[in-house]
């Protein structure tokens, strides 16, 4: 089997490793949405630290999809610019670039529960929480709009020089929204029986597939359950996993929970997830990335070698530890190019 250190290749883009950084919300752009020099050195210095792909923090594909006010956008080319610059330095580094393209949904603005410069939508107009603003729902030419977002975006991405592209349809954001009948209670045609309230994700991969380089991986982030009984669950993770092999995804970057404050995750603790990533490379036939409380050199190897995944991302390891992927590769015993000027800092054996 691979293993941590073997090199993947997806359409034309190789991997050094299958050490992926994943997309976590920095919370420090400007209100205009724009990259500033926190990431540049946040996301160079995981690149320095050996990582294999860097997924730059959920990236709104227009205003009034943006988690908070200071959320990265690509909504327009000035932010396209700023994050071109990223995307160089990165590259110049070893590392893969690539961007989490996404929609917050209801859970816009959240620090503001929200609230923010403009209204929430949702498939209906049901609120994330009890103490939440209730969303607008969105008709046929709001979705349009959203579709055609997506697509603009995608293209900005693979101009300013974005390796590979995810979409963002988990954690309760607008696309896990339609996917979810917890949160999706429309009676048209997207709403009701799972291949209604996947519709809009199908379009927006179609929109997204269009729009970037063909030679280029798209990735899709979904949640694989609710954690709440009767809502979206892994069997139906398990099928539209299915769907998306058809498609033509290249990975399944597979998570869980966020659609919910009711959710009650059963077994939280190292790697909990990873049965979920598992399941879907098995019976859904496709690559998948495990991702959730993976914190060490042996635990992220195993999953590679075991099959559970085909890459695995890291969170919160990475903001303790950027240089993680140098001190696993001496922990596992492989040999790993070290940046130039870090060299005498090298681990000696």
């Amino acid at each position: 089997m691979a293993h941590l250190f073997e090199p993947i290749t997806q359409k034309s883009v190789t991997l050094r490793n299958r050490i992926v950084m994943s997309p976590m919300c920095m919370y420090v752009a400007g209100t205009d949405g724009i990259a500033t020099d926190w990431h540049l050195v946040h996301y160079g210095t995981r690149a320095t630290g050996g990582i294999g792909l860097i997924i730059a923090e959920a990236t709104a594909v227009e205003p009034r999809g943006r988690i908070s006010e200071h959320d990265l956008g690509l909504w327009n080319d000035a932010q396209a610019e700023a994050l071109a610059r990223v995307a160089r330095f990165v590259r110049e580094q070893g590392a893969a670039f690539g961007i989490q393209l996404a929609h917050a949904g209801r859970k816009a603005w959240s620090p503001r529960k929200g609230q923010g410069p403009e209204p929430a939508v949702a498939p209906s107009a049901l609120p994330w929480g009890d103490d939440w603003v209730t969303p607008q729902e969105l008709d046929g030419e709001g979705i349009d709009r959203i579709v055609a977002a997506f697509g603009a975006a995608a293209r900005r991405a693979g101009e300013l020089g974005c390796d590979m592209v995810e979409i963002h349809a988990a954690h309760g954001y607008l696309l896990h929204e339609f996917l979810s009948p917890l949160s999706n209670k429309r009676t048209d045609e997207y709403g009701g029986p799972l291949e209604n309230r996947a519709r809009l994700l199908t379009r927006v991969w179609e929109a997204v597939r269009e729009a970037f380089p063909a030679d280029r991986p798209v990735w899709v982030r979904i949640s694989a359950t609710d954690w709440v009984e009767g809502a979206w669950d892994v069997d139906e993770a398990v099928e539209l996993a299915r769907w998306m092999k058809a498609w033509g995804v290249d990975l399944v970057d597979v998570s869980s929970g966020g659609n919910s404050p009711l959710q009650q995750i059963t077994n939280l603790g190292p790697g909990y997830q990873v049965a979920f990533a598992e399941r879907i490379r098995r019976e859904a036939g496709v690559p998948t990335g495990a991702v959730g409380l993976i914190t060490s050199p042996d635990q992220a190897d195993s999953i590679v070698r075991s099959g559970q995944a085909d890459v695995v991302l890291l969170g919160r390891e990475l903001l303790r530890n950027p240089y993680f992927p140098l001190a696993a590769a001496h922990r596992l015993g492989h040999e790993v190019e070290w940046p130039a000027p870090y060299v005498r800092g090298k681990f000696r054996r």
